[in-house]
């Protein structure tokens, strides 16, 4: 398996980087990531486990049976890719040649 094929075998799936996204401003609750990003709450359930089995994020306990969840140093490590590939994809497409 290639280095990209690895990468995207832990932040590929759906959803996966559009969380991590939303954690580079820090740490969210459940709730709130369910609210900003839109997405269905099992999808977000099972994505945020698969990103903590990754070592992507950690949760981390608040009182009343609430978490929330923050990016470890792996997870801060993809800043750079994805504000690439937000920026390619704001880019208008050339015509090619």
């Amino acid at each position: 398996m290639s280095d990209l094929a690895g990468a995207l075998e832990l932040v590929g799936a759906r959803w996966a980087l559009l969380i991590v996204e939303r954690l580079l401003d820090g740490p969210q609750r459940y709730g709130d990531l369910q609210r900003d990003l839109g997405i269905p709450t099992n999808i977000l359930a099972t994505r945020l486990r698969e990103l903590e089995a990754a070592g992507v994020l950690l949760r981390l306990p608040l009182r009343h049976n609430t978490r929330a969840y923050a990016l470890t140093d792996r997870g801060l490590a993809l800043r750079e890719a994805i504000v690439a590939l937000g920026r390619w994809g704001s880019e208008e497409p050339k015509a090619e040649r």
